[in-house]
C-alpha cells in the first residue's frame, strides 16, 4: 500500500497552492481508499481556508453503484456522528438503516466543525487496513496544515498590499503638490542666494518620488523578476553600501565563507536585507558585532542576523512587522512591513526574536531550488 502523491507538485504546475490542488489531492487520497478491499465508499470533509466553507469529495469503488440523494443527504448531516473522537484515530460509527459497516477517521477539528475521512465497507476491516487509513488522515491533515498556512500568508499579502497601496496614493498627492511648489521656487529664485536650497528641496522631492513608486509597486500583486542568485553576494553587498556608518561605529561583521543560490527577484530580497542590516548597524553600539549566519537544508536555507543593541521590548516583538511602527526616530515604520510583504511573496517567512544575552535577531526562511 503506497501514498503516491507529493506534497511539493501542485496541480497548477506552479509555486502556489489553489483550491483545485487540495480537492485533486483529496480525490487522489479516496480513489486510493476505495481500491482497498472492503471498502466501496470514501468520503473526506475537509476546511477550504481560501474559499472559507468545508468542502467534500466522494469516491466509490469501481463497478459500485451511488448512494441516492437521500442517502448523501443523510451523512452529510452528519446527526449519525454522535460523538467527536480524537484525530488520527480509526472509529467505528453506526448509520441508520445501513446494513453496510462506517468508519471514522477524523483529521481535525476547525470552525467548529469536524475534518475527517469516512469509509464504508462491507465488513469488517483488518489492523493493517486501519493503519493505512491512519496513514491517509496524517499525510492528509499535514496537506491541509500547509494549506491553511499558505491563506493565512496570502491574508496577510493582501493586507499588506491594500495599506501599501493606499498610503503609497495618498502621500503622492501631498509630494505632487510639494514637488510642484519646489518647481515653482526654483524658477521664481534665478540668481538667488536661496535658489540652491530650492534646487536641493526639489532633488530630494524626486527621490522621494522614485521611493514611492517602489513602495507602491511593492503593493501591486506579486511581480517577482526571479533569477539565480548567490545568498553571500546580495548580503555582502548590502554590507558593503553601510560601511560608512560601519566603520564609524567600528563595528564587526560576520558574514559565513559558505553560501548557497537562491531563486529571488534580487532587488526586492536586497531590500530586505538592506532593511535589516541598516536597523542592525543603528542599533548596535559603537565597536560592536553583528553576525549573519545561515544553515542550508535541501529545501530551504534559514538565515539569521542578530546585533549586541538594546534588544526588542514585548510591544516591538508584536508590533515590529505592523505599518507605521518604528523603533527609530524618524523612521516612517513600512521597512520592516515591506519586507515581509516580499518574504511572504517568495513563500518564505520572518520573525523576530530577543536573544538571551543581549541584541535582536531575525530569521528568514527562503525556499532553495531544487538541484537537477
Amino acid at each position: 500500500m503506497t501514498l503516491g502523491f507529493s506534497l511539493h507538485k501542485l496541480e497548477n504546475g506552479s509555486n502556489y497552492l489553489s483550491s483545485s490542488d487540495i480537492k485533486s489531492f483529496c480525490q487522489l487520497e479516496s480513489e486510493q481508499l476505495t481500491s482497498q478491499e472492503p471498502i466501496f465508499f470514501a468520503r473526506i470533509v475537509y476546511h477550504d481556508c481560501l474559499l472559507k466553507t468545508h468542502q467534500e469529495v466522494i469516491n466509490y469503488r469501481q463497478h459500485q453503484s451511488p448512494f441516492s440523494q437521500k442517502t448523501l443527504a443523510y451523512l452529510r448531516s452528519e446527526v449519525w456522528l454522535t460523538e467527536f473522537p480524537p484525530v488520527f484515530t480509526v472509529n467505528k460509527f453506526q448509520l441508520k438503516d445501513f446494513s453496510s459497516i462506517c468508519y471514522i477517521c477524523p483529521i481535525g477539528y476547525r470552525n467548529q466543525k469536524p475534518e475527517y475521512i469516512q469509509i464504508i465497507t462491507d465488513e469488517n476491516i483488518s489492523d493493517s487496513l486501519q493503519l493505512y487509513i491512519q496513514r491517509c488522515a496524517i499525510l492528509l491533515g499535514k496537506y491541509v496544515d500547509i494549506y491553511l498556512d499558505y491563506g493565512r500568508q496570502k491574508t496577510e499579502i493582501q493586507l499588506l498590499e491594500d495599506i501599501l497601496h493606499r498610503i503609497g496614493h495618498q502621500l503622492r498627492n501631498s509630494l505632487g503638490l510639494i514637488g510642484l511648489y519646489a518647481h515653482n521656487l526654483c524658477l521664481g529664485l534665478k540668481e538667488n542666494p536661496w535658489q540652491e536650497q530650492a534646487t536641493i528641496i526639489s532633488e530630494s522631492i524626486q527621490d522621494l518620488d522614485t521611493n514611492l513608486n517602489e513602495l507602491i509597486d511593492c503593493g501591486q500583486s506579486v511581480k517577482l523578476r526571479v533569477t539565480l542568485q548567490d545568498l553571500r553576494n546580495l548580503v555582502v553587498e548590502s554590507v558593503t553600501n553601510l560601511q560608512p556608518l560601519i566603520k564609524e561605529k567600528n563595528l564587526q561583521i560576520n558574514i559565513p565563507d559558505t553560501s548557497t543560490i537562491l531563486k529571488i527577484d534580487r532587488l526586492q530580497m536586497k531590500q530586505v536585507f538592506d532593511n535589516i542590516l541598516s536597523n542592525a548597524v543603528h542599533f548596535s553600539p559603537n565597536s560592536g558585532i553583528i553576525n549573519c549566519s545561515w544553515q542550508i537544508f535541501q529545501e530551504e536555507v534559514l538565515i539569521k542576523i542578530s546585533d549586541q543593541g538594546p534588544g526588542l521590548s514585548p510591544e516591538d516583538l508584536q508590533k515590529i512587522f505592523t505599518p507605521f511602527y518604528s523603533r527609530r526616530r524618524g523612521g516612517t515604520g513600512l521597512g520592516l512591513t515591506i519586507a515581509k510583504k516580499i518574504i511572504l511573496d517568495h513563500q518564505g517567512s520572518i520573525w523576530a526574536q530577543v536573544l538571551s544575552e543581549r541584541g535582536a535577531q531575525f530569521s528568514v526562511i527562503l525556499p532553495r531550488p531544487r538541484s537537477g
